[in-house]
């Protein structure tokens, strides 16, 4: 039995009963759908037409990304649906009771920068909408300011509401970012003068070694894109009704909803480029080039609610579950979303998005090292060391199966730091600078087969049948 008065435990960490396990197959579509179609997808795709690719480049790079992640996001997946647990509490297994703290805070750190790129757009945006109205404000240099902090209050405002909040933003949002996004394509494509003229720029690499030095750097860019999405999924298939609904919703809801909104992006920017003679990679700077106000703050309206949705769906719900798990006793799902919050702040993201080499180069591929081992490690203990079995209470325990030493497992975190450091070598080591270009496939196979060679000559034991847990 859990023992609700240990340190390890406060009720948002807690397994969840069937009365929450609400969650669908549409609910899992909606939630890929919505946090897909976003303004940092955009620019995601987008990023890669103005980097030299033609839109049969980008729009394959994209999708092959998003197949490779698929695969650890559903192996990841399993234990939330089948546990009912939060992936700050499904890593204990691994990493020990305390020694969860130090993936679950690499997770956080990720997500709060997420969560500062995310409201520095959606503060664009309602820049973008008032200038609209009042073109005279744009002079004023505190103005986009005012407008990120006080969309950043509003994400707060979600928060607070808790995660049914997110649910019900997700069942109207989707649908309406779909129709949105569709009338922007047909938009662009009025203006380009058809679907001819929009995609025929063509690709700007000249030989193959010049496209692979950058499709590769660019493919662990896509992967490192959900790589964050790839750990903490169990805090969402925790609310599952059963595995076939996660495992339906989630295969099918991400390839395509990311393939469907980076070809909108893709046809988008190529599309400026036709018409103002080079690719705008912002959708927040190319609406303001269309001088229509109407279609404008229309525009805007639809970036504000996906990045509302994206920004406390894929940024929140995680770091709060993160650093909760720091003290659960004194930190609820409530104090940890708001310590994101500030945390997002001072990460500056103004300087993450100054340009799609930072964003794409530097942001994406730069975190994916640090999560690529530690999605490794989870895989392998849970499949290869434990085959799907855990012990539910020990997880909520100290001095259980899963304490190690003083409640940290040393090979988990010598694993890490292994995977972690050649990604680190690669990055400042000309000669070996691929290590960094494949930065979470390194991370991933590196520290996911170390672990298991150092686990195999560890004595584990397995759980009693009755904590085993049971298949949702």
């Amino acid at each position: 039995m859990i023992v609700p008065e240990s340190s390890l435990y406060n009720p948002d960490l807690a397994p969840t009963t069937p009365a929450h396990r609400t969650w669908t197959t549409y609910n899992y579509i909606s939630l890929w759908f919505s946090m897909s179609m976003e303004v940092s997808t955009y620019m995601l795709a987008s990023g890669l037409i103005a980097g030299g690719m033609d839109w049969k480049q980008a729009l394959a790079t994209i999708l092959l990304g998003n197949l490779i992640v698929l695969i650890p996001l559903l192996l990841n997946a399993h234990a939330g649906a089948k546990y009912g647990i939060p992936f700050p509490v499904l890593v204990r297994a691994s990493f020990g009771t305390r020694g969860a703290n130090i993936p679950a805070i690499l997770r956080a750190i990720v997500a709060c920068g997420w969560f500062g790129i995310q409201s520095w757009i959606g503060g664009q945006a309602i820049h973008a909408m008032l200038v609209v109205i009042w073109p005279g404000i744009e002079a004023a240099p505190w103005s986009i300011w005012a407008c990120f902090l006080g969309f950043w209050a509003l994400n707060m405002a979600v928060v607070w509401r808790g995660v049914e909040s997110i649910r019900f933003l997700q069942g109207f949002s989707a649908p309406f970012m779909l129709i949105m996004s569709l009338l922007l394509l047909f938009f662009a494509l009025h203006k380009a003068g058809g679907f001819g003229p929009m995609l025929s720029e063509p690709s700007h690499f000249h030989s193959t070694g010049t496209f692979l030095r950058f499709f590769f750097p660019s493919l662990t860019a896509m992967v490192g894109y959900w790589a964050t999405l790839a750990l903490n999924i169990p805090d969402f298939t925790r609310y599952s009704k059963n595995q076939h609904a996660q495992v339906v919703g989630q295969a099918f809801g991400l390839p395509v909803a990311m393939t469907l909104y980076s070809f909108i992006g893709i046809a988008v920017t190529s599309a400026s480029a036709v018409i103002f003679g080079h690719a705008i990679w912002s959708p927040i700077e190319l609406m303001g080039r269309f001088h229509q106000p109407v279609v404008a703050f229309i525009a805007m309206i639809a970036l504000l609610v996906a990045t509302l949705n994206v920004n406390v769906a894929a940024n929140v719900v995680s770091p709060s579950n993160d650093i909760s798990n720091l003290n659960p006793q004194w930190i609820s799902f409530r104090t940890g979303g708001l310590i994101t919050g500030f945390l997002g702040l001072a990460m500056m993201p103004w300087k993450l998005l100054s340009s799609f080499n930072n964003y794409i180069f530097g942001w994406l591929i730069g975190y994916s090292g640090l999560l690529g081992p530690v999605a490794g490690i989870m895989v392998a203990d849970y499949f290869i060391i434990r085959s799907k079995q855990l012990d539910l209470e020990s997880l909520y325990m100290r001095n259980g199966i899963y304490e190690y030493r003083s409640g940290i497992n040393p090979r988990a975190i010598a694993a890490l730091v292994l995977g972690v450091g050649l990604v680190l070598i690669g990055r400042f080591v000309p000669a070996v600078h691929w290590l960094y270009d494949y930065a979470w496939f390194v991370g991933f196979f590196v520290s996911g087969g170390v672990y298991t060679v150092l686990m195999r000559g560890a004595v584990v034991r397995s759980p009693a049948p009755e904590l085993a847990g049971e298949e949702a």
